[in-house]
């Protein structure tokens, strides 16, 4: 299994720090959430907490997940950083897909790109898009990132969908191996956009019974679309498990890589620099080094 550093809700200022870190002591990568702006008023409950209320300030910083991915590739070698999730349908695929290509090239294929479609209302109405269509249009770009980062270079490509249509253009730099497509979403529909154009799944915070209905049908999905033998990531946020014992059982299910955030596992304030990085240290002593040196031994 590996081991994601899930950085959401932490100054700019400190995320390259944590990169170094988080790379010194073992983990595998770092996920970056997306969130454009903060609507004073939204008119629709946030669907991951009880009262349907958001759970964060306005002020509580955002940075924009690329520039912070391309800053901690920077100043890492070894670490791979994705989103979790990029909003995909509030962004224009080509220019999405020139910026994809160049993080790639520029960190030496260390990108991936989780993506989702966005709850808010007032995203799309703000940014001048369309909700109604949201998820075709997701799937379309989905389709026109891929054909851009899809491991080949620089070449031509077209594309003709309902939503978006272009001819013949190339888009450079563009990386030499394929950019890897995550898909957000626990609904039928989310689910069968994973299994159908994606390298992979990646969950919310639920807890591991969700988790293994969830991956238990994206492996129908995948066999109903003849994927079933492609390779394919899961990648999960679990709540409720905090011992090897735990991550040995998503393994067991078919977990290919867990997405943690160490301070709220052991109580430290995720405010501050210094707890934060005391608990990603000790996370990477007690369950990281654990769990692959009892890998190595098998």
């Amino acid at each position: 299994m590996k081991w994601s550093l899930a950085a959401a809700m932490i100054d700019a200022w400190d995320l390259c720090e944590l990169a170094r870190v988080a790379e010194e002591v073992g983990f595998d990568s770092i996920a970056m959430p997306d969130s454009v702006f903060y609507p004073e008023t939204v008119s629709a409950d946030y669907p991951y907490s009880p009262d349907g209320k958001r759970m964060w300030a306005p002020e509580t910083p955002m940075p924009d997940p690329f520039i912070a991915m391309t800053a901690m590739a920077a100043v890492t070698e070894r670490l791979t950083f994705y989103t979790n999730v990029l909003k995909l349908p509030l962004r224009d695929p080509l220019l999405t897909a020139k910026q994809i290509s160049t993080m790639a090239v520029m960190s030496g294929d260390r990108i991936a790109v989780g993506v989702g479609l966005s709850w808010i209302p007032e995203e799309f109405r703000f940014t001048g898009t369309e909700m109604r269509t949201r998820g075709a249009r997701t799937d379309e770009a989905i389709q026109i990132v891929k054909a851009v980062c899809a491991g080949n270079g620089p070449e031509w490509v077209e594309f003709h969908g309902k939503h978006y249509d272009f001819d013949r253009l190339m888009i450079s730099p563009a990386p030499d191996r394929p950019v890897p497509i995550y898909v957000g979403g626990h609904s039928e529909p989310g689910l069968r956009r994973a299994a159908r154009l994606a390298d992979g799944w990646i969950s919310v915070n639920v807890g591991v019974d969700e988790l293994t209905t969830a991956i238990a049908r994206l492996g129908e999905l995948r066999a109903e679309y003849g994927r079933a033998e492609e390779p394919f990531e899961i990648n999960v946020s679990p709540t409720g498990v905090r011992d090897l014992d735990g991550y040995r059982a998503l393994a067991d299910i078919g977990v290919t890589e867990c997405r943690v955030s160490p301070w709220y596992l052991y109580g430290a304030d995720f405010t501050s620099r210094t707890a934060r990085l005391d608990a990603i240290r000790r996370f990477a002593d007690e369950v990281i080094a654990v769990a692959r040196e009892e890998a190595a031994a098998h």
